[in-house]
């Protein structure tokens, strides 16, 4: 039973390790160092729920929650005003697939520079695809309030991007 627990959450944590990394790189505005402390507190937080997988109805989209919320606990600590170095290794945008540098920097900047519940609202509902009220549990708030917070947090995203990513996509 037990060897069978730990293979199941080995397939599991394989399977959606990296997802929830580049769900943890977005909250974390691109500090890899932090999305991979995210994902580890997260990866081990499910381990200790595995025994009672059963009763959770979609494991991935907990894990999900589960980040999320991890990503928010940081955040109120004190600590978490520590910024890493604003430069990003060339060799590095030009792995992520062809995607324009420049653009991925500009918008991870912008992400950087939102409140925490701010980039959490707006990467659960538009990097995640979640729903209001899939975004309103994650983050354990009202519907009302996710779409308060992403109608604000778009608003400041267009002010710091000059009202259009058009123009981004262009360079």
């Amino acid at each position: 039973m037990r060897q069978g627990r730990r293979d199941g959450f080995r397939e599991f944590a394989e399977g959606r390790s990296g997802h929830l990394y580049r769900s943890a790189c977005l909250l974390a505005s691109g500090d890899t160092h932090l999305a991979e402390d995210l994902v580890q507190e997260t990866l081990g937080r499910m381990y200790l729920l595995w025994g009672r997988i059963s009763r959770i109805d979609n494991p991935a989209a907990y894990a999900q929650t589960v980040l999320v919320r991890a990503f928010l606990t940081h955040q109120r600590r004190r600590s978490a005003g520590e910024r890493p170095v604003g430069e990003f290794p060339d060799a590095r945008a030009a792995a992520a697939g062809g995607a324009d540098p420049a653009l991925r920097l500009t918008l991870l900047e912008a992400l950087g520079r939102l409140a925490p519940k701010d980039r959490a609202v707006l990467v659960l509902r538009y990097w995640e695809d979640r729903s209001v009220e899939e975004t309103a549990d994650a983050m354990n708030v009202s519907s009302a309030a996710v779409r308060t917070r992403t109608s604000r947090a778009l608003a400041r995203l267009r002010d710091q991007l000059g009202g259009s990513l058009a123009a981004f996509a262009e360079l």
